[in-house]
């Protein structure tokens, strides 16, 4: 299982690092995947699919009956909200209605990172130009803080490499939001 590590910046500067999720994740190698194919089809389909995943594995996978995803799945221009009980996950939000934050950018890591400390390092490095610049071309008072999603070392380990650099509109209460797209 892998979770997610988040950087939230205000307007001032000053960073609050948000903790990844805990996972219940067993200890031990990940299983291989198998590389044969099989000669022939079954002949009859199984009687009943599994109606559940196993536990945890929800926070990887997007939710079809919602909005919610994890945010290494969100795009540039993608407009979000975020719960801070559930990091890692972005509920998308139409740009043109109240939202939390807008991607400016989303790269992919390079390299190895074995802690949370070089990843958010290399995450905030790759985040600064592209959101300082789309930052400056806002209107005043518009965005207060920046958030950049970055995977933690065991997500990383596994591949996920995506990082999501956005600009949010209050990264303290949460009670400003923005209201449409970006310039």
């Amino acid at each position: 299982m892998s979770a997610v590590a988040l950087v939230v910046t205000s307007g001032d500067g000053s960073s609050d690092k948000k903790s990844p999720t805990e996972s219940s994740s067993t200890k031990g190698r990940l299983p291989s995947p198998s590389l044969s194919i099989p000669s022939q089809l079954p002949s009859e389909l199984p009687s009943s699919l599994p109606s559940e995943l196993p536990s945890g594995v929800e926070s990887l996978l997007p939710s079809l009956a919602s909005d919610e995803v994890p945010y290494y799945m969100l795009r540039t221009g993608d407009c979000f909200d975020i719960d801070g009980s559930r990091p890692g996950q972005a509920v998308k939000r139409r740009c043109d209605r109240r939202h939390d934050a807008e991607v400016v950018t989303v790269t992919e890591l390079e390299g190895a990172y074995t802690t949370d400390a070089a990843l958010k390092k290399a995450a905030a490095g790759l985040c600064r130009d592209p959101l300082d610049s789309k930052a400056a071309k806002q209107p005043a008072g518009t965005v207060r803080g920046t958030l950049v999603q970055y995977p933690d070392p065991a997500g990383f380990k596994i591949g996920i490499d995506n990082i999501a650099c956005s600009l949010a509109a209050d990264t303290t209460d949460g009670k400003r939001k923005l209201t449409k797209p970006l310039r």
